[in-house]
């Protein structure tokens, strides 16, 4: 059986825009989009320094990209941004919404302005980012949306209440939108990662690692490498006939 055409891979020329792209996952999903020929508009909120950094790499390995900053949780930042790129590109063809924070606690102890920081930004963000790209993916009749979700959202976590209800409200508000979009040809995807090495699990002690990883049957946490590769099958002809999934990278921590 022959390998899949690489054009199948390639996103040549496409436009991406990728929330929280300073750093994490974030980083590694713009390096992997422009690697396989996307222009790539790097999104963050207020690290300017990790932002440029991502973008150098960007430009270091012959890959093209902007900055973009604005709070996916204001919704004329978000218009305004979108704007920019809108005059500067014409469209926006890739969305990938990953800008995320996290507000740990027990229930009893979380703040209400932790609650509303992290479904702010990591549930309404999506929200405000969907509806204003997806009025120029359903006018030029293509698109992908990749809403980064997670683990905790699915099977839950304890003393993340806010950030599992969030990304349990990304994964329906894919869903929902996946079919609302489709026959506009516009894809709407999820991809749920674990425990990934850096990032968010940087908050862990190696025990508590090691004590996680006893619980993944492949024994290891993942790279953000490992998520980045996802989001680029979602992005490519590889994936046309997939839309409203959840796609899982935790070595099988939750199946």
């Amino acid at each position: 059986m022959s390998a899949p055409p690489t054009s199948w891979i390639s996103i040549e020329g496409q436009t991406a825009l990728v929330t929280g792209g300073s750093r994490g996952i974030g980083r590694a999903v713009c390096l992997t989009l422009a690697k396989a020929g996307a222009f790539i508009a790097v999104n963050y909120r207020s690290d300017t320094e990790g932002a440029s950094a991502t973008l150098d790499l960007i430009l270091e390995q012959g890959g093209q990209g902007t900055l973009e900053p604005f709070d996916v949780s204001d919704p004329a930042a978000v218009d305004g941004g979108v704007s920019n790129i809108l005059a500067e590109r014409g469209g926006v063809d890739i969305l990938v919404n990953n800008a995320g924070i996290a507000r740990d606690g027990l229930i009893g102890r979380m703040k209400e302005s932790d609650w509303h920081a992290v479904i702010d930004t990591n549930l309404a963000g999506a929200f405000h980012l969907c509806r204003t790209v997806s009025k120029t993916m359903i006018r030029n009749r293509k698109g992908r949306i990749i809403n980064i979700a997670s683990t905790a959202g699915e099977a839950g976590n304890a003393g993340q209440a806010n950030y599992s209800a969030a990304k349990a409200g990304l994964i329906g508000f894919t869903k929902a939108l996946a079919r609302e979009l489709a026959p506009r040809n516009v894809l709407v995807n999820s991809v749920s990662p674990g425990i990934i090495s850096g990032g968010m699990s940087e908050q862990l002690t190696e025990d508590q690692l090691a004590a996680i990883r006893m619980h993944v049957p492949l024994r290891r946490t993942g790279t953000r490498e490992d998520v980045a590769a996802a989001v680029l099958f979602l992005c490519s002809g590889m994936s046309d006939y997939i839309t409203g999934q959840v796609i899982r990278v935790n070595g099988g921590l939750y199946m």
